[in-house]
């Protein structure tokens, strides 16, 4: 039997990073469920296809194939054989991500993979909907949440390492839109479980939060 750790909470919180540093820690797999949604917008995005019409969508949906590897321990993600690890990580793609998201079809197919995925090994996985839907049965779930400041805070501060600039109002926008439509969507909302244990990250470190998580995990096995 597979050990799972379920990590939901919204956009800009850390949820990949702290899930990476767990991962590495137990040496669990890492599975980046925003990265599989990031990708379908992706090939909307390369195709010109219209993220707001579904029915769009749907229809190129078998034409998307997706595949998770694993190269030098860190996870990545090809799209019809081509990896696009990192053109996915860019502002637009994560508003991408978030509306391809809202699309139930979208969500059918990738859940069943994200599901399968964490049925065969070891996973730290984070998403949205990971102990709510895709790992209802986690043994571990974590519901990681910030400030929207501090989320703010740590994107300027993110975008100017990268060379790029913003403004804190529209950063601070950015956040708040898309939390609303994570939460508020349809299929599969953005929710804390009522068996997730609850970590505010907004004055603690990645290391602390890792920390706090790795407490509960061994509460469980010892």
């Amino acid at each position: 039997m597979s050990f799972q750790i379920a990590i939901d909470g919204p956009s800009g919180v850390g949820k990949s990073t702290i899930s990476k540093l767990l991962a590495h820690k137990l040496s669990f797999i890492y599975v980046d469920t925003g990265a599989m949604y990031r990708t379908v917008g992706y090939y909307c995005f390369l195709n010109d296809i219209n993220v707001e019409n579904h029915r769009d969508v749907e229809n190129v949906l078998d034409d998307i194939n997706l595949e998770i590897k694993y190269i030098d321990g860190t996870q990545h993600i090809f799209l019809n054989g081509t990896d696009v690890q990192d053109e996915i990580r860019s502002q637009a793609m994560s508003d991408y991500a978030s509306k391809v998201g809202a699309i139930p079809a979208v969500r059918e197919k990738l859940v069943l993979m994200q599901r399968e995925m964490g049925e065969k090994t070891d996973v730290v996985m984070d998403g949205r909907d990971v102990g709510s839907v895709i790992l209802k049965n986690a043994d571990l779930k974590i519901y990681l949440d910030a400030s929207t400041e501090e989320k703010t805070r740590r994107k300027l501060k993110e975008l100017k390492a990268k060379g790029t600039e913003s403004d804190y109002e529209t950063v601070f926008k950015e956040f708040e839109i898309r939390d609303f439509r994570d939460k508020n969507r349809e299929v599969n909302p953005l929710v804390q479980c009522e068996d997730a244990i609850y970590i505010d990250s907004s004055d603690l470190t990645l290391e602390e939060v890792a920390e706090t998580v790795l407490t509960e995990y061994k509460k469980i096995v010892e």
